[in-house]
């Protein structure tokens, strides 16, 4: 039997960190997820925006992942839609990510979340805070590609 090709579906993104944030490098983890988050996830309920990502203890988790719990969950659980969420990475990555975010300037940010092989992961990246004329930069650069499709699309009716 010729196994299927591995596709990894996106549940969400966090639009904001791109804008927010120049990456430097991105890793892959899992999460540590309850069963009614799971479920919530399947169905979308899930906002990124406000996630950041810290490091305790030699461990990272993440904070402000908000999943909304479906009505239809199991009575007998009492869901906390913004529970801190341990992340999974190697012990290697995670010391030298320690490093890192100890350095001026760098922070951990949750880019989006993602179906593996039937498991959650989380895209995290590595970045450094934007300027506010850098910000401008990516408006005015945005803007510019707009307006550039815009003229293409008039030029091919």
């Amino acid at each position: 039997m010729a196994k299927k090709p591995e596709t990894a579906s996106r549940i969400a993104d966090n639009k904001k960190a791109a804008f927010n944030y120049f990456f430097e490098e991105r890793f892959e983890a899992g999460l540590v997820l309850e069963g009614w988050e799971v479920k919530s996830l399947r169905e979308g309920k899930v906002q990124l925006t406000d996630g950041y990502v810290v490091i305790r203890n030699g461990e990272m988790f993440i904070i402000g992942l908000q999943i909304n719990p479906l009505h239809t969950a199991s009575s007998h659980v009492s869901p906390d839609k913004v529970r801190t969420k341990k992340l999974l990475l190697h012990q290697e990555e995670i010391k030298r990510l320690t490093g890192k975010v100890e350095q001026k300037g760098y922070t951990l940010v949750p880019i989006n979340l993602h179906w593996k092989s039937g498991k959650v992961k989380c895209d995290i990246a590595l970045a450094k805070g934007k300027a506010e004329h850098d910000k401008r930069d990516t408006i005015k650069d945005r803007e510019g590609k707009r307006e550039v499709e815009r003229a293409m699309k008039d030029r091919n009716r």
